[in-house]
């Protein structure tokens, strides 16, 4: 039976009233998880507008800042459901305040921190579950949260800096691109008019953009569903798997673009790999996690022959040589931690050394892209100008 949402009103101990909202099969099975709150429940009543009702959107800021309390409060010896309370009761993201509320109720009904975080898959993520998972087993929950809250403040600040290094460029192509339209769909046809009344022969450029400016507004719907469909169509590639792949790998033939790629790759798999090994997991289970974690096909490619090498009892480093994706410094830093015992830590080796490096392309990034913008937006006033000038000067000869 799917979960429902509920609204509850209750009692604590301290006889103050609570307000609040759970998941469950049942009304039955609700008022049990607020009673195993420690609160005597007074009214409890179906949301039924939970599935129209759109919260707001959980971001992994929110999942790290999370992480980052409940690792206090643990660490001060709060008893976990009191701490998910607590947290709760202080949480503004209201979607995020019910997922915690709900693994509160979970955990007071007996179940570990890793099963009732499992219900909540869709915000958390497999790495986190199995990741805590892993240190509840191993006894250490405090250290392993400490570590996903930097993990996950790490992952953000890197697509902060993807962001950043796009955000100027994009902004400069789509105001060109409406500029352009505005050009072509309005002013061009005008001027081309009043040539052709004057009985200019219009040059081949003026033409073409003269055709297109006047497709552009007697079939303006065909473009806009073209631009929405061509939107729509690269949005839905970049979800499926295959359409994912395919884009990956033209952006990792574009050159300072593939070096981001490949630094951003190395940096998110060494420090999965080195948290999920710190946290007790088996090596196998930590390859996979961290190609997954990556979301990268290439890097897929290469931890699938680690895990064959691995899986028939040969070291990690022994099928480094068939691997075509891992870099050479990568390559010899796990060798060297796999042989000294020390694997984690030249996992931290490894990903702090591509974290300085993204960080560094990222901001170069935009100096490379800005004469090339530049060049662009130099060649398309080109284009429209002459296509305007070139019959005026021949009207004006005409004139005199």
């Amino acid at each position: 039976m799917s979960a429902l949402a509920f609204r509850y009103k209750a009692l604590d101990k301290a006889g103050l009233s609570r307000v609040g909202s759970l998941n469950a099969a049942t009304s039955q099975e609700a008022f049990r998880r607020i009673s195993a709150l420690g609160m005597t429940p007074i009214t409890i009543a179906e949301d039924r507008h939970a599935r129209r009702r759109r919260g707001p959107r959980i971001k992994p800021t929110d999942i790290s800042h999370f992480t980052q309390q409940l690792s206090v409060l643990v660490n001060a010896r709060i008893p976990l459901s009191e701490a998910l309370v607590s947290i709760a009761e202080q949480e503004r993201n209201a979607a995020l305040r019910q997922v915690i509320s709900d693994i509160a109720v979970r955990i007071e009904s007996g179940e570990p921190l890793a099963a009732a975080i499992s219900a909540h898959v869709e915000v958390f993520g497999d790495v986190y579950i199995q990741t805590v998972s892993a240190a509840e087993q191993s006894g250490n929950l405090i250290k392993i949260l400490d570590h996903l809250a930097e993990m996950l403040e790490k992952n953000a600040e890197m697509s902060r800096q993807w962001r950043g290094a796009f955000m100027y460029p994009a902004c400069v192509v789509v105001v060109l691109a409406l500029a352009v339209a505005f050009l072509v769909g309005f002013v061009i046809p005008k001027f081309a008019g009043i040539f052709e009344s004057r009985g200019v022969a219009l040059p081949m450029i003026t033409q073409v953009l003269m055709s297109t400016g006047q497709s552009m507004q007697n079939y303006w719907w065909v473009w806009v569903t073209a631009v929405a469909a061509l939107t729509l169509g690269a949005r839905a590639a970049w979800r499926m798997p295959g359409g994912r792949d395919r884009i990956d790998r033209l952006l990792h033939k574009i050159p300072l673009l593939k070096t981001m790629l490949i630094g951003t790759s190395m940096s998110r798999f060494a420090r999965i790999l080195g948290l999920t090994l710190g946290s007790g997991l088996p090596l196998i289970d930590c390859l996979s996690l961290s190609a997954r974690a990556t979301s990268r096909g290439l890097m897929s490619d290469d931890v699938s022959t680690i895990l064959t090498q691995v899986a028939r009892g040969a070291k990690m480093s022994e099928a480094f040589g068939d691997c075509t994706y891992l870099t050479p410094f990568a390559k010899r830093m796990l060798a060297v931690g796999e042989e000294s015992a020390e694997l984690t830590r030249m996992c931290g080796v490894v990903c702090r050394h591509y974290d300085q490096e993204t960080a560094y392309l990222s901001k170069t990034l935009a100096t490379v892209i800005e004469p090339i913008l530049v060049v662009g937006i130099a060649l398309v006033v080109l284009v429209v100008a002459l296509s305007i000038f070139l019959p005026m000067w021949d009207m004006v000869n005409l004139i005199q």
